[in-house]
């Protein structure tokens, strides 16, 4: 029944004009905005959904990955567009990356607090 269906995922934020400007101009992603939510056209897939909800609470989870080819230069450049990166249990370097089992990667969080990643494949 819904084999061909284009589903599409979606997520909370408290503030769509934070969240606007953070996906816009800190992350670079290609955002639409219609009816008070927000499109995410994120590269390759289909937009994800961004709407804005009064009693929010922020994904424990990584809600979004963002593959990257070179995840150090990543995390500069985000570092220096004021992205500050998540330590969990001092398993992460100076930068915010995990080093561990399984590929690099590093947390962040959107200004709702929903935790998003970039990860080096």
């Amino acid at each position: 029944m819904l084999h061909d269906s284009k589903a599409f995922s979606g997520f909370s934020v408290d503030n769509i004009e934070k969240a606007k400007a953070f996906y816009a101009d800190t992350l670079g992603i290609d955002v639409g905005e219609e009816n008070g939510m927000l499109r995410l056209k994120i590269a390759g897939s289909t937009a994800i959904l961004v709407y804005p909800k009064p009693n929010h609470v922020p994904a424990e989870y990584t809600m979004l990955n963002f593959p990257v080819p070179d995840i150090e230069a990543t995390a500069r450049e985000l570092t220096g567009r004021g992205v500050s990166f998540e330590h969990y249990n001092n398993e992460q370097d100076e930068v915010g990356i995990y080093r561990g089992q399984g590929p690099l990667i590093a947390w962040f969080k959107d200004p709702a607090g929903n935790v998003l990643s970039i990860i080096q494949l």
